[in-house]
């Protein structure tokens, strides 16, 4: 069945097709939901939550730009939703008071699955920053807009989340040459 098709039934509410899109799509949602959660089952509660919304509003799809980015949008604002349920108020801090630190994530020393365990690590708030400017390209404006903090705050929270991913890779590193003496 074509995704039309498939669209077009679970707007009719067909549970085969929100079966067949669930299959689908699952696996790809899961692991952008992994992204912004805290550990594994706070990721499959986004992805439930994430498939609840799609099927409530599927009727709201009109064809423009892609189904997937569609989902991904869906996802990414059910785990901010999530996290906005559950904190309180951000830190502000001024943002001249932190120096920028990179993270090398182009080393061969360090595996994906390291380098996702250590950003999942992150506390709340620098994890959600740092997914949204690193790994999917959202801006600080659009960030502050999302979640509601000002551009300076989400800057100062990405460096912190850089420094501490920075400091991680540094001590791992260090550990496995020390391991290798």
């Amino acid at each position: 069945m074509s995704l039309e098709k498939l669209i077009e039934q679970c707007i009719k509410q067909n549970a085969h097709a929100q079966s067949q899109l669930y299959k689908l799509y699952a696996s790809k949602l899961f692991s952008l939901c992994l992204k912004y959660s805290k550990n594994y089952a706070e990721a499959e509660d986004n992805l439930h939550d994430t498939f609840i919304t799609v099927f409530k509003k599927i009727n709201q799809f009109k064809n423009r730009g892609s189904f997937e980015g569609w989902l991904k949008r869906i996802a990414i604002n059910t785990a901010l939703q999530r996290y906005r349920e559950n904190v309180g108020v951000f830190d502000i801090v001024n943002e001249g008071q932190i120096q920028d630190a990179a993270v090398d994530i182009e080393d061969d020393d360090v595996s994906l699955d390291f380098l996702l365990k250590i950003i999942q690590e992150l506390p709340d708030r620098y994890r959600l920053i740092f997914n949204l400017y690193v790994l999917d390209g959202y801006s600080h404006v659009e960030i502050s807009e999302l979640i509601n903090i000002s551009v300076g705050t989400s800057k100062s929270n990405l460096s912190r989340a850089r420094a501490i991913l920075k400091s991680k890779i540094e001590d791992y590193k260090a550990n496995l040459n020390s391991q290798s003496i």
